[in-house]
């Protein structure tokens, strides 16, 4: 039987095996054929309908999130006769919008179609972007972006969730890291973006400002139309696969442990199952310690370039154009490390030494005043936050369809909480409470191994194990606290990733 994510130790994959052998879920749709499947065409099929476009439209989100950093360098401040901190604010404004609403999205997108719900909300923060290009005041800009967070706030765990209901757990990280490396190709074109865009200044009598949130917005509502019949919808429905190869995606993600694959219906203890596991709340803290670094990352590099390269007389365009190459380095590397956690596994230590490269990055940013040596700096914090996002290590760890919507939710949202700056510490911005939480983000992620390392061993003990009515040999007295079950197919699906056979991935 083919694994579900490379395991540990040795002992671990025996572990896993033994518990595969004796708790077989009942096949999906067993009377359907599925012999002339091939699962790797399968797989490639899956990957050419689902990732390029989920890619490009988290492509169009990061771009529209972050473009008022570049906006910025092109006069939006004194247009708007707005303060340093009144800037701040604006794009602080932004994460409490979309922190709050991601939970309540991921609901929605189980609940509905992907197709639907995906669609809906890019039209609509299309139409906030576009109208952050007519804004006269602080206080009109404040309002867009509040709504551009509200309706931005399903995409990226939606994805997240969305993706983990189509591969197993050892496929998803590598496809997951391109998905995300989108964020990395934005800031690329982003900045080039803003370059061209910028030569628009005065046409209309608009700023050039204006035309970067006009033109991004009007791209990004012409792809939400088109995402309608663009985006696919789960595996059970899906329509660009036959009834057979259907079958064969539900049967891998049954066979991976993933019990919900086949349907789950909607109950709110699954919504307090995620909200009383430890594993939500440290996984938060997590991606606290990457989310806030990349987002300090995204919004202030050309600003940090523009500043630390002032020795030259670079103006805004140069300064822009100097991001590209940084970007691209980051997407090379986010999805090198996507490919080698999912092929060896050790997705915490992945983590841990994307984190340390960071942190060594903001370290020469902190301390260097030579323009050579701080761009250097950039290449090396890019390098070690863009990989470490961890959503897909905590979706590896939860199972149940709506708990793990929760879950990502819950997650992707605390860490966006984590996005206040100040404007005092120019041009070296907040580097030192970056530093801060890199450090949060090392700490949680050695906390989380170990308790996922120490749960993994309790399980291999026997510790864990219920007792089962139709396996005698579960029937000991021991076993009671952890549940009695009728079948090991009810114990699976009762207690999702606390069943006793299954294993958490490290």
């Amino acid at each position: 039987m083919e694994k579900r994510t490379p395991s540990p130790s040795a002992s671990d994959q025996e572990a896993s095996s033994a518990a595969h052998e004796k708790s077989k879920t009942p096949v999906y749709n067993a009377d359907v054929d599925t012999s002339g499947v091939d699962e790797r065409k399968l797989l490639r099929k899956m990957d050419l309908a689902l990732i390029p476009w989920l890619s490009f439209l988290y492509l169009l989100s990061f771009l529209d999130r972050t473009s008022i950093g570049n906006a910025k360098l092109y006069n939006l401040e004194k247009d708007l006769h707005m303060t340093d901190n009144q800037y701040l604010l604006s794009l602080t404004i932004f994460f409490f919008s979309y922190a709050i609403f991601e939970v309540p999205s991921n609901i929605f997108l189980k609940r509905l179609r992907p197709s639907i719900w995906l669609s809906f909300l890019m039209l609509f923060w299309g139409i906030m972007m576009t109208l952050q290009g007519i804004v006269r005041d602080f206080p009109q800009l404040m309002g867009m972006r509040w709504m551009l967070g509200v309706f931005e706030a399903g995409l990226f765990p939606g994805v997240n969730y969305y993706l983990s209901c189509w591969y197993k757990r050892s496929e998803f990280g590598l496809r997951a890291a391109i998905f995300f490396s989108a964020a990395t190709v934005s800031g690329a074109f982003g900045g080039l973006l803003a370059a061209a865009i910028s030569k628009m200044e005065g046409i209309g009598g608009k700023p050039a400002w204006a035309w970067i949130f006009i033109i991004e917005g009007l791209v990004t509502v012409l792809a939400g139309a088109a995402s309608f019949w663009i985006i696919q919808d789960f595996p059970d429905t899906a329509k660009f696969l036959t009834e057979a190869e259907r079958t064969v995606v539900i049967r891998r993600l049954q066979e991976d442990d993933q019990f919900s694959a086949a349907g789950e219906e909607f109950k709110m203890k699954y919504i307090w199952m995620s909200l009383q596991d430890w594993k939500t709340w440290l996984g938060m803290v997590v991606y606290m310690g990457c989310d806030m670094p990349l987002y300090a990352f995204s919004l202030f590099l050309p600003s940090i370039i523009n500043q630390v390269c002032l020795a030259v007389r670079f103006t805004a365009t140069p300064a822009n154009l100097l991001t590209v190459p940084v970007y691209c380095f980051a997407c090379l590397i986010t999805c090198g490390v996507g490919f080698m956690a999912d092929r060896w596994g050790r997705r915490a230590y992945f983590n841990m030494y994307t984190c340390t490269l960071g942190a060594v990055g903001y370290v020469i940013l902190i301390s260097s005043r030579s323009a050579a040596l701080s761009y250097f700096a950039v290449y090396m914090a890019a390098g070690g936050i863009y990989p470490v996002i961890c959503t897909s290590w905590v979706s590896n760890n939860v199972e149940g369809s709506y708990k793990r919507s929760v879950t990502l939710g819950m997650v992707i949202g605390f860490g966006n909480l984590n996005g206040a700056y100040r404007a005092r510490d120019r041009p070296w911005y907040p580097l030192g409470l970056v530093l801060m939480y890199i450090a949060f983000g090392l700490i949680a992620s050695t906390t989380y191994l170990l308790l996922l390392k120490q749960e993994n061993a309790r399980r291999d003990r026997g510790e864990r194990n219920e007792i089962i009515e139709d396996q005698p040999e579960t029937h000991d007295p021991l076993n009671e606290k952890n549940g009695r079950f009728a079948t090991i197919d009810a114990a699976k699906r009762e207690k999702g990733d606390k069943w006793s056979g299954y294993r958490y991935t490290v």
